[in-house]
């Protein structure tokens, strides 16, 4: 039974079985989302302490306790625990709730990832319908079916000592398209923001000096940010924070929104007043996600610009740090945990030394001259002898 409402109340209470075992109780949720995915929970843990008992009385472990045992050890602490609940709850149906750990073999994990690489990306178009897109990427494949049941096993083998077969989990990640770094020309820079208007242009530019992600610009603000030591704060990915020096441009085009609002920083100029929307004409609101795509969809074919995304004034501020600098500058400014995704830049410094080795070349001669000089200068000194 899914998530209901009793006679008389305004909170959804749930019911639910689990290996013969029936649970139920109240969500505290009055919408029925936030009830499902209480009860979701809800499930997670109790699924859980099932393995905690069933740990005792056998040797070995189905994968739908392993998963429910990840999810209160491991999975519940992730920034992304919905995702994680989602990626457990497809392994749970594609492997089988009662297959044992032990039983799970090379072949298996094989064609769990030809199942997965064979599934469509779904999406909902306006009107709510489910449509099918493209295949998904094998970097997906990668992050929401191969290394979860990785993770899962690891823990089950090393920390559980479960009994396992041996899979050798390499030979299952697939091979990743690698992130393209387009730079944008300062022709191109100008033509973009020459396009943009009424604060998405300073967005936009800031994200060209500075490298930020677009969630990291549309969540500055004000106290983030000193003008006195002349740096500002963001947050990046895995809520990592990380303090960013202003340059002299950086410092002019922040002091110039300070103005516009009490909080956020990037803020749009109303165009027209919108009631539904609660917009008043001329007024200033902060930047949105779905506001800030739009302006840049517009913006770069209306500039006459080709393949270039919001994602790539990352690379081009990336780029451009680079050949002033070295790799360890562009990774903190960047926020990278690792310097080698920031190689994927270094293409900059291999630029930069093919010029420098071009710059240092000796200009052509005629050998042939070059040959008769050296032999007049020879016969002379003959000559002199």
């Amino acid at each position: 039974m899914s998530v209901y409402k009793k006679n008389g109340r305004d909170t959804y209470s749930y019911d639910f079985e689990i290996r013969g075992r029936r649970f139920s109780g109240n969500t505290g949720a009055t919408s029925k989302r936030e009830a499902k995915r209480f009860e979701d929970a809800q499930k997670e843990i109790e699924r859980a302490k099932l393995a905690e008992e069933a740990k005792f009385f056998a040797p070995t472990m189905t994968f739908e306790i392993a998963s429910s045992r990840y999810w209160l050890e491991v999975g519940q602490h992730h920034k992304n625990a919905d995702t994680t609940l989602a990626n457990l709850e497809w392994l749970r149906n594609a492997i089988g709730r009662n297959t044992e750990m032990e039983s799970l073999t090379d072949s298996i994990v094989a064609s769990l990832v030809a199942k997965r690489r064979g599934e469509r990306v779904r999406r909902h178009g306006k009107n709510g319908k489910l449509h099918l897109g493209k295949l998904i990427e094998p970097a997906t494949v990668n992050r929401t079916c191969t290394q979860p049941l990785r993770e899962i096993y690891l823990r089950a083998r090393d920390v559980w000592k479960i009994k396992v077969a041996e899979i050798d989990f390499g030979r299952h990640m697939l091979d990743e398209r690698q992130e393209r770094v387009r730079e944008a020309t300062p022709d191109e820079e100008d033509a973009i923001l020459g396009e943009l208007s009424r604060g998405y242009d300073k967005a936009v530019r800031f994200a060209f000096l500075t490298g930020c992600r677009r969630m990291e610009i549309l969540g500055l603000e004000w106290p983030m940010v000193d003008f006195f030591s002349r740096n500002f704060k963001v947050m990046g990915k895995g809520g990592k924070e990380r303090v960013i020096p202003m340059s002299e441009e950086i410092f002019r085009l922040l002091w110039e929104e300070k103005d516009h609002h009490t909080i956020k920083v990037f803020t749009f100029e109303a165009r027209r007043t919108r009631k539904k929307e609660k917009l008043e004409r001329g007024k200033r609101y902060p930047l949105t996600e779905s506001g800030l795509k739009s302006a840049m969809r517009r913006a770069v074919p209306n500039a006459g610009v080709e393949n270039f995304r919001f994602h790539d004034t990352r690379h081009t501020a990336a780029t451009r740090v680079l050949r002033k600098s070295n790799l360890r500058v562009a990774q903190l400014l960047l926020g990278h945990s690792d310097v080698k995704t920031t190689t994927k830049y270094a293409h900059a410094l291999n630029d930069d030394i093919r010029a420098a080795l071009d710059a240092a070349s000796r200009p052509t001669t005629n050998p042939t001259n070059e040959g008769s000089e050296e032999a007049k200068s020879m016969n002379n000194k003959g000559e002199k002898r």
